[in-house]
């Protein structure tokens, strides 16, 4: 009878002191953090069509592409583990590469916008159709993983379910920061007044 009254009275204490809420944001954090594992992994699954795409355009600023090809390897070389939401300086790192790959790909949308004959191929239209998309559903799943997390951290923080975060280990766990990614993200600065590289010349028949 007192060890009945005694799991009774733990696990009483337990749900007063947060621990299924710790469990339930703990879960919902792994799935929004898949989610965005997933939409970083269409993005980086695009890249080489796009790349590809861009390379038969003659005289195609090549310094441009060759920072998206540098971008997206650094980004995909990031084993993105679940555990990597709980160490900072490793989610730092791949939160830095990602941006990097964002302003990459930024750049070639805007630099492209000075060949007439990449901008009136289909194949690049609906690639460029598809990369939007895709950002859009990284804003979407980042949103949803910050929110999670912010939940999450302030149970952590909290008193006095930073009691139990403490008992069972529950550490706050990295999230998403806009520092630097304004940055990283902007666009360069093109003049359009420039003309446009002259086509090849046909090949002598």
């Amino acid at each position: 009878m007192k060890r009945l009254l005694a799991i009774l009275f733990t696990a009483l204490a337990l749900t007063g002191c947060g621990y299924n809420d710790f469990q339930r944001l703990d879960e919902q954090s792994k799935a929004a953090w898949s989610e965005v594992l997933n939409q970083y992994q269409r993005r980086a699954d695009l890249v080489p069509n796009i790349v590809a795409t861009v390379k038969g355009e003659a005289n195609f600023e090549q310094e441009t592409l060759t920072k998206v090809i540098e971008a997206r390897s650094k980004a995909t070389s990031i084993q993105a583990t679940p555990e990597l939401i709980n160490d900072p300086a490793a989610f730092a790192k791949f939160q830095q590469a990602q941006g990097e790959l964002s302003g990459a790909l930024s750049r070639l949308m805007v630099v492209s916008e000075r060949y007439p004959q990449l901008q009136a191929n289909q194949g690049f239209r609906d690639l460029r159709v598809t990369l939007e998309g895709t950002e859009n559903r990284i804003t979407v799943a980042r949103n949803q993983y910050i929110q999670t997390v912010q939940a999450y951290n302030v149970l952590a923080r909290s008193f006095p379910t930073n009691l139990t975060a403490k008992v069972f280990s529950y550490a706050p766990k990295a999230n998403f920061t806009v520092q630097n990614e304004a940055q990283i993200s902007a666009p360069p600065s093109v003049d359009f007044s420039k003309p446009a590289p002259a086509p090849a010349p046909a090949p002598a028949r």
